[in-house]
């Protein structure tokens, strides 16, 4: 019995892609930058997997004898959002970006929400979610009209105080929104953004959900499901592929729940597919440029791989990479077109560092190969390289 566990370190890219210049984000470096920012990681079991052998980041060593192997990923799918970053990792290329809306949504799309959930809305304006809350959070008490944003990246961001609104209606809004936003409004999704508080000190709770559109084509959970195998989706997954392809969904609602659920998966199945995406990384400290917190998030998650890993069986590969970057220490507070890391572990793992790959789609196909499916649509295996 053999099982693949997929690690999505939410927004912790390595370096700026090839193409970043199209997208504004030339110098974003994700991990380098936090490590300059902070004085220096302290990584030591990451480290000794070999991450300092994909990128110069502070504190974190280029090992001689690496106990795992790693890579670098370059993104191939248009746009730099968390959407399209899974999606490729799965196995799914994009051939055209999500539509963003740097001008906030047309008339007929905020007509059609305001009817459909019986008020009228705030905002529709590109904005930081923290910040816009202390801006409309007051007038949204006293009116309950829901406040409406979105960013540089495909996103309708509905956020409502949970006194005004109960999270149960707002996620209802939610479907009705991801319903209206279809063709050329798609956005890759639609995002419950509940908080609570009073005016001048309101704060987003952790009962985000997000609600995405379908894949477009099959990705490698529709393939491992097809072969009776599960597939548990850890975290926000279930939300990003729609639940398409998700046997078990486990909702988490911070770094920490997510880790402890994740070894709790991998101690309880034996075979399968483990993916999950610990958010905190990208929600908590990439959009809000908070270097020292990720490089706690981090050190959190370094401390924990040893249990991790103690976990898992002796034919199992961990697979720790990212959807996308999200620069702390650039002015910006989007997503930032950058390659991520891939670091991987298991019992029987030929250590060192193997080639770039063209596209995130390559490790989808390495897994669909090591569990024994139907191949995915996109990307070119690299098991050889590593079993």
């Amino acid at each position: 019995m053999r099982k693949a566990i997929i690690i999505i370190l939410d927004g912790v890219g390595l370096v700026e892609a090839p193409d970043a210049a199209l997208y504004g984000d030339c110098g974003s470096a994700t991990l380098p930058n936090t490590a300059t920012a902070v004085g220096g990681f302290d990584l030591p079991n990451i480290e000794n997997f070999g991450l300092g052998l994909l990128a110069d980041i502070q504190g974190v060593n280029p090992v001689d004898n690496p106990a795992g192997a790693v890579t670098r990923l370059i993104p191939r799918s248009p746009g730099k959002d968390s959407t399209s970053g899974h999606w490729e990792l799965a196995g799914l290329i994009l051939d055209r970006p999500f539509p963003t809306f740097p001008d906030g949504f047309p008339d007929e799309v905020i007509e059609s929400f305001s009817k459909k959930i019986g008020r009228g809305i705030l905002g529709n304006y590109v904005a930081s979610g923290t910040a816009i809350i202390q801006e409309l959070g007051e007038e949204h008490l006293n009116t309950g009209k829901p406040i409406i944003y979105t960013s540089a990246d495909s996103v309708f961001q509905i956020a409502a105080h949970e006194s005004i609104v109960p999270v149960g209606l707002l996620y209802d809004w939610c479907r009705f929104a991801r319903n209206i936003l279809t063709g050329q409004f798609g956005v890759s999704r639609v995002i419950a953004r509940p908080f609570v508080g009073e005016p001048g000190n309101f704060i987003r709770t952790p009962k985000r959900r997000d609600f995405s559109l379908e894949p477009t084509a099959p990705t490698l959970l529709t393939k491992v499901e097809r072969a009776m195998l599960p597939v548990v989706g850890v975290g926000k997954i279930m939300d990003l592929f729609a639940g398409v392809g998700i046997t078990e969904p486990v909702y988490t609602h911070s770094n920490t729940e997510g880790i402890v659920e994740t070894i709790r998966l991998i101690r309880e199945f034996d075979r399968g597919l483990i993916f999950t995406n610990l958010v905190d990384f990208d929600m908590l400290w990439g959009h809000r440029n908070d270097p020292r917190g990720l490089a706690e998030g981090l050190a959190q998650f370094d401390n924990a791989l040893p249990d991790i890993i103690n976990a898992m069986g002796p034919d199992d590969l961990l697979f720790i990479t990212a959807d996308h970057g999200n620069d702390p220490t650039t002015p910006s507070t989007d997503h930032s077109r950058e390659i991520v890391p891939l670091v991987m572990w298991g019992a029987r793992i030929k250590p060192g560092r193997i080639p770039d790959r063209n596209t995130f789609a390559d490790l989808g196909q390495t897994i669909a190969e090591f569990l024994g499916t139907e191949p995915t649509e996109y990307g070119e295996s690299f098991l050889s390289n590593i079993v």
